[in-house]
Parts: structure tokens; sequence; C-alpha cells
């Protein structure tokens, strides 16, 4: 049975420059560490200021007015939470709606008090069971030619389908006006929900919306990791012959195979090409990282020392490199090598190291670490970043109790994390925050733990 203190087995289971921390970044936010080095989730470019206008009712039907809350909550709060934006109080916010191009008079929304440069607006209906919508970006500035984007959804009238068209359009949004960066608004969140005595796996959008369950094995399982198509979820499961690893199809929404051996094998990864998966593994004796195909075959063992291997993360931007967490020299500490075992780096100095992530971009390390681990010693466990190239790392969280497996966005513009602000291992729940450790929010209650953010 695993336990809730540190392990060196269970618990701890588990295209830019430096300058740019995530991708394509217009946010001007700098966090400062360790010997002087700094992250900067910017590119030098102010925030865009936007604003975000409730969308017109195109339609008298009951449907309309609750489905669109839920709408103009969803794409405001979307824009809010992508890091790039000064979104402009709705308070602020000329009386005139528009809801069609012919209605919108740019000057009134670029002059104070709403001095935006863009606005996102339209109009939203239900008609014969379909949400109608048609969603519009205006370049504010631009009198002459300031539309930038048109869009229009017909999906069935649902209260998740006006979430999701939300999303998708908040996307387009974001891919217009980053650069070219893909946004996250329709991205999913795995994680370990714990049920009575049990541990399940769940999914959740992105923001802490629509919590579901995706396993009900009745038993512990931990770890859980999204393929980069997003068709599978690998994890490990406690069962007759202990831990091992198991997948579930979204695509056929059950359990497939995957070849089982002796021993205890937990925390999977999935290489970014989504045909391999690396995985720690007592099958030879000592916990060590191995690497199989996706359904479990053709295993090979990359690490051999003695000492426990566990959490492996692969770079996501080559495939080329592993970094795991690795207890050879006492404690657990973080280490990198290539996927065939070779060119061994140990990155941390010490303390006591859990849990890695590796950043979209491959230049950065996502990381627990308790850095004044043992008896007495002031500090805690928190979450660190720390650049590949030169070593360096950033705290992002402090004196918020402990904080455990971080995992980055698709974008790179923010991080995943369980926290349990009294240590106690029942309270965990999921936050996230954005990649400079600013705008922390919680995404569940109690009893989440473990969450790994999706490839796209």
């Amino acid at each position: 049975m695993p336990s809730t203190q540190r392990t060196p087995l269970i618990r701890h289971a588990d295209r830019l420059s430096l300058l740019v921390l995530t991708l394509l970044l217009t946010c001007a936010l700098t966090v400062r560490a360790q010997e002087g080095f700094h992250t900067e989730t910017s590119t030098g470019v102010t925030n865009v200021r936007i604003a975000v206008a409730d969308f017109k009712p195109g339609s008298s039907d009951p449907q309309t007015d609750s489905l669109k809350r839920t709408f103009d909550t969803t794409l405001y709060s979307d824009l809010a939470n992508a890091g790039i934006f000064d979104i402009v109080s709705k308070s602020l916010l000329p009386q005139a709606i528009p809801g069609v191009p012919a209605e919108m008079n740019v000057q009134q929304w670029s002059v104070a008090p709403a001095s935006a440069a863009m606005v996102a607006f339209g109009n939203f209906g239900v008609q014969g069971g379909k949400i109608l919508c048609n969603g519009f970006l205006f370049d504010a500035k631009n009198t002459q030619y300031p539309q930038v984007l048109a869009k229009q959804y017909n999906e069935d009238a649902s209260d998740d389908s006006a979430r999701q068209i939300a999303h998708r359009f908040a996307d387009e949004i974001i891919f217009r006006l980053s650069g070219g960066s893909q946004g996250i608004a329709e991205s999913k969140i795995v994680y370990v929900k714990i049920n009575g005595g049990n541990k399940e796996i769940w999914e959740m959008d992105y923001d802490g919306e629509n919590q579901h369950a995706i396993t009900n094995l009745g038993s512990i399982s931990l770890s859980p990791r999204i393929s980069p198509d997003s068709s599978r979820v690998a994890f490990a499961s406690l069962g007759k012959e202990g831990f091992q690893i198991r997948m579930y199809s979204l695509l056929l929404g059950r359990m497939v195979t995957f070849t089982g051996s002796g021993g205890t094998n937990i925390t999977p990864a999935w290489a970014p090409n989504g045909k391999d998966i690396a995985y720690s593994s007592s099958r030879s004796g000592d916990p060590e990282i191995w690497v199989s195909d996706a359904n479990g075959s053709l295993a090979r063992r990359i690490t051999s020392f003695r000492g426990p291997d566990v959490s492996p993360t692969y770079n996501p931007r080559t495939g080329s490199q592993i970094a795991w967490i690795s207890g050879r020299t006492g404690l657990p500490q973080l280490y990198i090598m290539d996927t065939d075992g070779s060119a061994i780096q140990r990155m941390t100095d010490g303390g006591y190291a859990t849990s890695v992530s590796w950043s979209p971009n491959g230049q950065f390390l996502a990381f627990a670490w308790d850095r004044k681990y043992g008896p007495g010693a002031p500090g805690g466990q928190d979450i660190y970043i720390m650049e590949i190239a030169t070593k360096r790392w950033i705290q992002l969280t402090h004196d918020g109790g402990r904080c455990d497996f971080p995992s980055w966005s698709p974008d790179g513009r923010h991080i995943v994390y369980a926290n349990t602000p009294d240590g106690k291992a029942g309270h965990m729940r999921i936050m996230t925050m954005l990649a400079d450790g600013t705008q922390k929010r919680a995404l569940t209650g109690s009893g989440a733990d473990m969450p790994n953010w999706s490839w796209k």
C-alpha cells in the first residue's frame, strides 16, 4: 500500500530563446532567482489590451440567456487566464454592445475609459435546439480595416457546447494575437481523485470545469499520463501483482492491453512520438528506468545503478533526452540523460527533489524540491524551474504548504501542480499558475492529486 509520506519509490514517482520562458509570450513579468538568473514571460512587448464584450442575444429561445451566460463567462475567463492580455474591466465598456460588425464603432472602444487595442464581440442564440454563435475580433486602432477575425459556430444546445464554443473562439483569438502560439482553452488535465480508500483517474478541462471519472477500478491508481495525441492515458495501478502500468483508451472508453512484468512498475511517461513509454520498474531488483513500446513490449532497461530511479519525463521538443529522479547518491536528486542511458548529468545540488516535468520548448525543467530537507530544517517542498543549459533555478511557490507534481501546459505559459496547505495528503488539491509563479488559483477542492496536462 503506498504511503503518503516521502518514499523514494511512490511519492517521487511522480520554438524559443532563453528570454521566452514560454512560447511567444507578450506579458512582461520577471521573476528573480538564484545567482541573478531570471526568466521572463516577455518578448519585450506590452500585454495586448483587449475588451471582451458580452455577446448580444441572437434569439428569444428560453435557453439563450443561460447558455449565453455560460459562453460569456467562459470566454472572458479563458482570455483573462491566457497570460498575454490586459483585460478591460466590463464596467469600463461602452453601454452600446455590438452584435455584428455593422454595429461596431471602434472609436468608442479605443478611447478612455476602455482604451482597448482589441475588441472581442458577437452574437449568441439558440434556434431549433442548436447554438448559433458568431464571434468577431476587431482592431480598435484600425478604423479603416478593423476586422481581424470572424468565426461562426453551430452546435447542439447544451451547457457543455456553450463552454466548448467559447474555448475554441478564445484559442482562435490567442493564436492570432500571440504570433501563432496555440491556446490551451481546449486542453485537458488528467489527475488522481481520492474516493474513500480508492484512487481513480479523473479528467477535467484546463480551467477545472467538467470534472469526471475515467477509471472505476476500485483500486489505487497513480501518476496518469496522457498520450501526445490525447487518445490514451497510461498510469500505475495496484493489483494482485502489485503496482503495474495500465492503459486506458479515451477513444474506446475502456482499458486496453499493456504487457505486464514482474516487480513494481510505476510512473509512466510518453515519448513525444507517442510510440514509446518510459517508466520505473523493479523487475531486475532495484527500481530502474525502462523503456518499452506503447503496448508494453520490447522493454529495455536504460539505467543501472544502486538506488531507486523513478519519475522519468521526455524532452518533448527532441524526444532524445529523459529527466528523472534518482536516489543513487542518497536523497533523491534530479538528473537528465540521453534516451539510451548515456550522458548522465546531475542537475540538483542537494536537498530532496521529486516529480519532474519538461517544458514544451525543451529549455526548462519544473520539479518539486525541498532544498533544506532534514529534521528541523526551514523551508518546505516547493515548485521550482531550472534552466537546463546553466542549471540556474527559480522558486515559484513560497509558504503555501507542500507542493508536488508540476506539469507544463502545452503552450508553456502555465504550470499545474498539487498542493496541500496543511501538509495532509487528504487535503491535496490541484492548483495552476503562470510559469513565472504568478496568478495562482485552485482548480479543484481537496482530494485531487498528481495532475498531468495534455500535450495539446
